[in-house]
């Protein structure tokens, strides 16, 4: 695909989930597609007619197993915030019909243990996983997610600690 192509592809609309723990450290995950360190934090894509905030429950939980009684949200952001891929991954990623992805974040404060926390889904996303303090988050993340993730802290900074 030539970029003027990609250029034209709509984005795949997608929640993304910052979880918070109780010491206000924030939920990450090391991707299970990749072969070096790529971590973030749980995302998914939004389904027809689903509400943003259904879904990112739904996402939390085939990700985290984290069950939506365990979480409070505490925030959202007011629109959405786009990212481009690579484009030399456009075509192999959504068979090729999105540029990208506009998420929809939500803030969830984590009232559970971490005992409840199981990334073993039936559909993994995650080999690995830690609680990262917002400070160092952005530093991990994959590069071409670092502007949204830093568009994300900024947007929830009042309730960071």
């Amino acid at each position: 695909m030539t970029p003027e192509e990609i250029a034209k592809l709509p984005y795949r609309p997608c929640v993304g989930l910052m979880l918070m723990n109780a010491e206000g450290k924030i939920f990450v995950g090391q991707r299970n597609d990749r072969h070096k360190d790529a971590w973030q934090m749980p995302q998914g894509g939004v389904d027809k007619g689903e509400d943003p905030r259904d879904a990112s429950l739904r996402e939390l939980w085939e990700e985290t197993g984290v069950t939506a009684d365990l979480v409070e949200v505490v925030a959202e952001t007011d629109g959405w915030l786009p990212y481009d891929l690579p484009h030399e991954i456009v075509p192999n990623i959504w068979k090729g019909r999105y540029r990208g992805q506009k998420q929809k974040w939500f803030l969830l404060r984590f009232t559970g243990s971490d005992d409840q926390i199981n990334i073993a889904t039936d559909h993994p996303e995650f080999t690995r996983w830690k609680w990262q303090d917002p400070g160092k988050l952005i530093e991990e993340i994959v590069p071409f997610k670092r502007t949204v993730y830093q568009q994300v802290v900024d947007a929830f900074a009042d309730y960071l600690s």
